[in-house]
């Protein structure tokens, strides 16, 4: 029951996750301002950006570390670990910029998504049988 692989990914996304905190903390100083977002739209990008990694992420990274802990073959987990990350970051760069492309948002979205069904019917699945 030893969790070797979820924490990799925890790592790679506690990474992003900084960088997008470092990012929102940058922009609010650039635009003056400490709380909300002051009408601010590259400033509100970045919330959005940040809130939605938070949002989704942890439960992610905990549905993994249960499927890890009922042995669920180490490769399901790295599936599910790169498409998580891949997801985020797509997601992030879609949200994050005015000219950047929807698709992108999209396409992290579906990852993320995907990211938690999975994760989740495998592990009610895995109680099941």
């Amino acid at each position: 029951m030893h969790i070797t692989v979820t924490p990799i990914f925890a790592a790679l996304l506690g990474l992003i996750f900084f960088f997008l905190s470092l990012r929102t903390s940058l922009v609010r100083r650039r635009a003056k301002v400490s709380l909300g977002d002051g009408g601010n739209t590259e400033l509100q990008m970045a919330i959005r950006a940040h809130g939605n990694f938070i949002e989704y992420v942890p439960i992610s990274l905990l549905l993994m570390a249960f499927l890890e802990m009922r042995t669920v073959s180490i490769y399901v987990i790295i599936v599910l670990g790169v498409m998580l990350v891949a997801g985020r970051c797509c997601h992030a760069i879609g949200i994050s910029r005015a000219n950047a492309s929807f698709r992108l948002r999209q396409i992290g979205a579906v990852l993320s998504l995907l990211v938690l069904l999975i994760a989740s019917l495998w592990l009610l699945y895995s109680y099941l049988i």
